[in-house]
């Protein structure tokens, strides 16, 4: 059962349009866990884990993980930023290259594949890769796709984008997908029997993309409906999203 369930219901608005009432639940964050020991390794994700797990005795100061959305990638870059300290950017940021000339820290670039074909946010991510390597520091590239595939414009960026490692994460398969919807349900403090996620892994896309939107489809149907979450609700909401 949810635990806190009554503080969350607290937050709904009322509609009494038809005779049964439904509650509208508004969109509460939540926050999920994001430490080592909440990751869920399998075999699709083993090899990016040893890269994080293995800093700082990198043989090369850059590491590129990509992978398809929702596949981790995110939680392992908040693992490496726990681990390293390292700094975040999502965006070229030329306030942080100069404040890195002058101190070692290691760096975590969030979309590094989104600069690709931008000659300005190309030439900033070469010149990113450089001072890395230059200062004996760490730079951790996050994309979707693997370096090879971005379309890299500028030769020298894409010789340094070649020669490093990288960590590709797979599709999941049935054991880790069933790990990651009982940890979404988890991060939203919500108990979830293991008869309902063996009902819904076969029906849905097989992906963590898949997994999240029914995760979340499926808390939305609960808290309205002030139910627990039950094959009788899972199978409701599936017809739902098939229609």
């Amino acid at each position: 059962m949810r635990k806190g369930i009554c503080s969350r219901l607290a937050k709904t608005v009322m509609k009494s349009a038809s005779p049964e009432k439904v509650q509208l639940p508004l969109p509460l964050a939540f926050r999920p866990a994001l430490g080592r020991g909440d990751f869920l390794v399998s075999a699709c994700n083993a090899d990016a884990v040893a890269w994080i797990d293995r800093w700082p005795s990198w043989t090369y100061p850059h590491l590129v993980i990509y992978g398809p959305e929702g596949c981790g990638k995110t939680h392992l870059a908040h693992v490496f930023v726990e681990r390293s300290g390292a700094l975040v950017l999502s965006a070229p940021d030329e306030v942080v290259l100069a404040f890195l000339i002058h101190e070692s820290r290691a760096v975590v670039f969030e979309g590094a594949d989104k600069l690709a074909g931008n000659p300005d946010g190309e030439r900033f991510l070469f010149h990113l890769m450089n001072l890395q390597k230059e200062n004996g520091s760490s730079l951790l590239m996050i994309s979707d796709t693997a370096p090879s595939a971005w379309g890299v414009h500028l030769p020298d960026l894409r010789s340094r984008l070649l020669a490093a490692q990288v960590a590709g994460i797979e599709a999941p398969d049935d054991a880790l997908l069933e790990g990651v919807f009982l940890k979404l349900f988890a991060d939203r403090r919500v108990d979830v029997d293991a008869d309902v996620v063996q009902y819904v892994l076969p029906r849905i896309q097989r992906s963590f993309a898949g997994v999240k939107a029914l995760v979340e489809s499926l808390d939305a149907a609960a808290l309205s409906k002030t139910r627990r979450i039950t094959i009788p609700l899972a199978r409701d909401v599936l017809a739902e999203k098939s229609r």
